[in-house]
């Protein structure tokens, strides 16, 4: 929290470091980009603010005001601030109930509710909150791109073929209404906007430091003034106001009227956010510049707050402004600052010449500018890369051209925040085993595991939505080797773990004691250790059970794993450890045939119960199965030794009259010689429960020798 109130200060005073380091060649750049966007921005606050159902007058007050406050407040150096069609269209949306289009209830909710969503964005960029904009990915920004692009291009027909076409946000209906309407083409701007396109195309062909956007709206703007087209019937953009932005009497007692505008205040406010930096994250794919999403936020809040006070109404980023910066050479976000800056020196000083700029030379200009913002490398590599990114970017730029813009921003989001989300909930479960150096761990599906150990590699996070993937996965991997008792978890890859995690663990844990086993972790993070010790799960699992992996192997191979199954059944060498053990698989022979069944019920002895029974007046005979390197480190003095293979070689020699008890390493060679003895008439035959590690455990090997 306290870090989170230092760093206000700093996204309150953007500005500032704005102005730091501004230089002169930036000046030169900004000012020609800022009027190059103040000629396009002044036609679509007019035309915007009477799609909106307001005065044209606050489209134009609402363009000086937001295109400063949030390029002076934002982070991105293009994101152009004002007036747009999602935000025109949401406003009369959310007003249509409450009052009637230019009614004064109307206007004055107009400019509150842009405070309102001014102040949710504001508030959400001071708590953080940009990380929500992480899931607007590159495959939504690219769709959103392409599409925004073409709607753009679909948008100037009426303009540039000089028709008067239905309103709709369709881009077939506006095609199929083009189509109907064609025979009216009016001739004289279809070649000025025709040629206006051909400028802008071949200018930056010429020489790419010039200012094409601006040169091309002065000589098409020129050419229709001296061939008097305007006379013809080519479309101007007629006259502007006259005044400073006001400041509004804005009804903010009225509680009424908030709660009303409440819930479309929030959806403004979200979609206005969404919109603005999937716009911000478009562009800055082009010019390789890093974004700030929080104060992008700020600056979004503080646009609308300002733009409502000033006699405005809600604002966003548009889309061609932002593109039509950047192409323009914009180098800093004091090129938006201009363009406002134009737009109100327009009002008072070029309103005579700006009123009569034809619109089919505007409409080449976003002709232009939208087609080149379609990327179509991006396109490629994404469409040849995951088929989660191609699907979403196809989807996304599917509904741009098919559904309003501020849904089909949210449709992206949706579809990548739950792409994300089947990602993360299914992480990768794989069996890995040492490479031909024993170097590293690597997934070798047609390599041949071990016995006894699963190696996994978890390659993600352990929480609720992961965990019965993670558990269902080594439940498999687990019942498709039934003879594997020990699994190790190679857990570097799992950054968080919370309770659900923990409950599939114990429950792989719990499968692997039923079989004998056990499950051991190696390279476990703090953040997870720390739940593991919050939760228990550490004391149910045994401290000893987490391993440094550098030591893990050894230490399985030498006091875990048994080296009977390595010997007698294993014709793998798998491990380093196992490089220099004695095979006798062709000892053996079908006497221990692969994938040997559940052991037969067999008494068993504890390790104190055969020690008493030693010490009495007719002591059973102990027979070790193990091999004579093991019986040589220790065991127990009145043992007799006979390695398993011995056993089951041939014909027992051991006596029927006297009980037996056989011992071995943990019982699983014990039980097999039992087997045997019993298939040749052996009845009084135990087993030590738990083998050499019980005797051992019990402190009675000391014992028995002393």
């Amino acid at each position: 929290m306290l870090a989170y109130l230092r760093g206000t200060p700093a996204m309150l005073t953007q500005p500032i470091r704005l102005l730091r380091g501004y230089s002169r060649a930036a000046l030169r750049a900004d000012l020609i980009a800022g009027a190059s966007v103040g000629v396009v921005l002044l036609p679509q606050s007019l035309a915007f603010s009477l799609l909106a159902g307001l005065p044209p007058t606050m489209g134009i007050y609402a363009a000086i005001v937001a295109s400063v406050i949030g390029a002076l407040w934002g982070s991105s150096s293009h994101l152009h601030s004002g007036p747009t069609n999602t935000a025109s269209i949401l406003t009369l949306s959310v007003l249509l109930p409450i009052a009637a289009p230019g009614s004064p209830t109307f206007i004055a909710a107009a400019g509150l509710i842009a405070v309102m969503a001014g102040i949710i964005r504001l508030l959400m960029g001071l708590a953080r909150l940009g990380v929500l904009v992480n899931f607007v990915s590159d495959s939504v920004a690219v769709g959103f791109t392409a599409g925004a692009g073409i709607l753009i291009m679909s948008n100037q027909i009426e303009p540039m073929f000089g028709l008067t076409l239905q309103n709709t946000s369709s881009i077939l209906a506006t095609l199929r209404f083009t189509v109907l309407q064609i025979s009216q083409t009016h001739v004289p701007s279809l070649l000025l906007g025709l040629g206006m396109t051909s400028l802008l195309l071949l200018l930056p062909r010429l020489q790419r430091k010039l200012p094409a956007v601006l040169i091309s709206v002065v000589i098409g703007g020129g050419i229709s003034w001296g061939l008097g087209m305007e006379s013809l019937g080519v479309k101007v953009l007629g006259e502007l106001p006259h005044r400073l932005p006001p400041m509004a009497a804005l009804p903010v007692l009225n509680i009424a009227l908030i709660g009303q505008l409440a819930n479309g205040a929030l959806a403004l406010a979200i979609i206005g956010l969404v919109e603005a930096v999937a716009i911000a994250r478009a562009v800055s794919s082009h010019s390789r510049q890093r974004l700030d999403s929080n104060q992008e936020f700020v600056g979004q809040g503080l646009a609308n707050i300002a733009a409502g006070l000033f006699s405005g109404y809600p604002c966003s980023g548009s889309f061609n402004r932002s593109a039509l910066s950047y192409q323009s050479g914009a180098q800093t976000g004091f090129g938006n600052v201009y363009s406002g800056i134009f737009v109100l020196v327009a009002m008072f000083v070029l309103a005579p010449l700006i009123s009569h700029l034809p619109r089919p030379v505007l409409a080449g200009t976003l002709v232009v500018t939208a087609y080149s913002m379609i990327d179509r490398h991006a396109m490629t590599r994404i469409w040849r890369g995951a088929r989660g990114d191609s699907v979403i970017m196809l989807i996304t730029l599917v509904a741009t051209l098919a559904l309003p813009l501020q849904f089909a921003v949210m449709i992206g989001v949706l579809m990548s925040l739950g792409y994300y989300l089947l990602k993360t909930s299914a992480p990768r479960v794989l069996a890995v085993l040492p490479d031909a150096s024993f170097r590293h761990w690597a997934y070798q599906p047609g390599k041949p595991g071990c016995p006894q150990l699963a190696v996994v590699d978890l390659l993600g996070d352990l929480y609720f939505g992961a965990a019965n993937h993670v558990e269902d996965s080594l439940y498999d991997m687990l019942m498709r080797n039934s003879q594997q008792r020990f699994l190790m978890l190679r857990m570097h890859s799992v950054q968080q773990c919370d309770i659900s995690g923990i409950r599939a663990l114990e429950n792989i844990l719990r499968i692997c004691k039923d079989r004998g086993g056990g499950m051991f972790l190696v390279r476990v993070r703090e953040p997870v250790q720390r739940v593991m010790r919050s939760s228990g799960f550490i004391e149910l699992l045994g401290r000893d059970h987490i391993l440094n992996e550098d030591e893990a192997m050894d230490n399985l191979f030498h006091h875990v794993l048994d080296p009977a199954i390595c010997i007698y059944e294993c014709e793998q060498r798998i491990f380093r450890e196992c490089q220099d053990l004695p095979k006798r698989i062709l000892a053996i022979g079908a006497i221990i045939p692969e994938g040997w069944g559940p052991p037969p019920p067999v008494p068993e002895l504890s390790a104190r119960d055969l020690w008493a029974q030693l010490r009495s007046a007719t002591p059973p005979l102990v027979v070790d199965v193990r091999e004579p390197r093991e019986y040589r480190l220790g065991h127990i003095p009145e043992a007799q030794l006979i390695p398993l293979p011995n056993i089951l070689g041939g014909p027992s020699e051991l006596p029927h009259d006297r009980a037996i008890i056989l011992v071995c390493r943990s019982g699983r060679r014990s039980v097999r010689a039992t087997a045997h003895l019993v298939a040749q008439g052996h009845v009084n035959i135990s087993i030590l429960k738990g083998g050499m590690l019980a005797w051992e455990a019990a402190s009675l090997l000391e014992a028995v020798e002393v």
